[in-house]
């Protein structure tokens, strides 16, 4: 088994979970509009004095990283922008060249788009400081602040990875490099909601995540 099929072994909860969001999916495939994904909660509100029971889904949480440049990088940083989220390590030697070729195609396609970030945190932030990270991005020819490449707390990172955006990112001895993370690229609309998690190593992957930021972005113009 070569490294990379490893990693997608390593994987095999994202790939379970993953199936388990599609079932739990919002929205039938009669609708147009992405599914929300992940859990949601039953709640029962008084309007115009009849209950009415609606549904609150989960969104990514606040948190506080810091960028390649130095700022630090909020939930709000992100308000009223759709974003491409995925968790990597610099010096990753299995699927993260792949991870950021393919993240790079998203960059370019929607490069100037004000609606449209990306945003990759680092696994192994006790390598990728503030420096490492404007060095790595500067060498993918990323500028400006539409792509941000985040440090910051590495338990805080695998928290948020793990129980936000629902993929793997953890701490592994066994794995190449120490840690273990998805390849999954995660698409959040403007209410932090997760609406696509896409095989970010491929080709195909990334061109059904680029068609579906496009559903997303069609969504708010409707």
């Amino acid at each position: 088994m070569n490294r990379l099929a490893s990693s997608w072994v390593r994987n095999k909860r994202y790939v379970q979970l993953a199936g388990l969001l599609l079932v739990l999916s919002s929205c039938g495939s009669s609708s147009d509009k992405l599914p929300i994904l992940g859990q949601r909660e039953a709640v029962t509100k008084v309007v115009d004095g009849k209950p009415v029971t609606d549904s609150t889904y989960q969104a990514i949480p606040d948190f506080a990283f810091v960028s390649q440049y130095g700022d630090t990088v909020t939930a709000k940083t992100l308000d009223n922008k759709i974003y491409v989220a995925d968790f990597f390590f610099t010096t990753c030697p299995t699927i993260c060249p792949k991870m950021k070729v393919q993240l790079k195609r998203v960059y370019e396609r929607f490069k100037g788009n004000p609606d449209v970030m990306m945003l990759s945190h680092t696994i192994d932030p006790a390598h990728d400081s503030v420096p490492v990270l404007k060095e790595f991005s500067e060498n993918l020819g990323v500028t400006g602040k539409q792509w941000l490449f985040v440090t910051g707390d590495r338990e805080k990172i695998y928290d948020i990875g793990q129980n936000s955006y629902m993929v793997t990112a953890q701490a592994d001895s066994t794995a190449p490099g120490g840690v273990v993370h998805s390849g999954a690229f995660i698409l959040v609309d403007k209410a932090k909601h997760v609406r696509g998690i896409y095989d970010g190593t491929t080709e195909a992957g990334v061109n059904k995540l680029m068609a579906d930021i496009d559903r997303l972005l069609a969504e708010y113009k409707s």
